[in-house]
């Protein structure tokens, strides 16, 4: 999950599915980065995403902002971005390594190829988190329902 700082919406997003895939009783390595590098590398979740997630039984509060670096596409099977213009730094950071069958963008999940951003709230109020988190809980259903199947179930 990519978004600028990684405080705001990569956060929301790493913990919902986390929480969505630990309940499905999946083991998916999961986490969250920001294409721009060092801003907030190593703080905490901003206080309100923090807050929101928390209102939804999930704890983001461990944490930490880092950069988002071209080996993700090397770690990663999946990778989504919040937004067309984190999509397009990702694609400058990675360079030779941007994949584009493993980047997506996080709504695209909801809204098949309609690209669709998550707007960033870091600059309003507690209400737009709220939003953001609703957002990303649904793209977070889907792709439970898209790539959860346990490979036991497959057989």
């Amino acid at each position: 999950m990519v978004c600028l700082g990684n405080i705001c919406r990569s956060p929301l997003a790493e913990g919902i599915l986390q929480h969505k895939a630990r309940r499905a009783g999946l083991h998916w390595n999961l986490d969250s980065a920001g294409t721009n590098n060092g801003y907030h590398v190593g703080e905490q979740p901003h206080q309100l995403s923090q807050k929101v997630a928390k209102l939804n039984s999930i704890d983001i509060s461990h944490q930490r902002a880092r950069s988002f670096t071209a080996d993700d596409f090397d770690r990663f099977d999946k990778i989504y971005a919040m937004s067309k213009d984190v999509l397009e730094d990702m694609r400058s950071i990675a360079k030779r390594k941007f994949d584009a069958g493993k980047a997506d963008l996080l709504m695209n999940e909801v809204y098949p190829g309609r690209d669709l951003d998550v707007p960033d709230p870091w600059y309003g109020s507690e209400p737009g988190y709220h939003e953001v988190f609703k957002m990303i809980d649904t793209a977070c259903d889907k792709i439970i329902e898209r790539y959860g199947v346990k490979k036991e179930d497959r057989a």
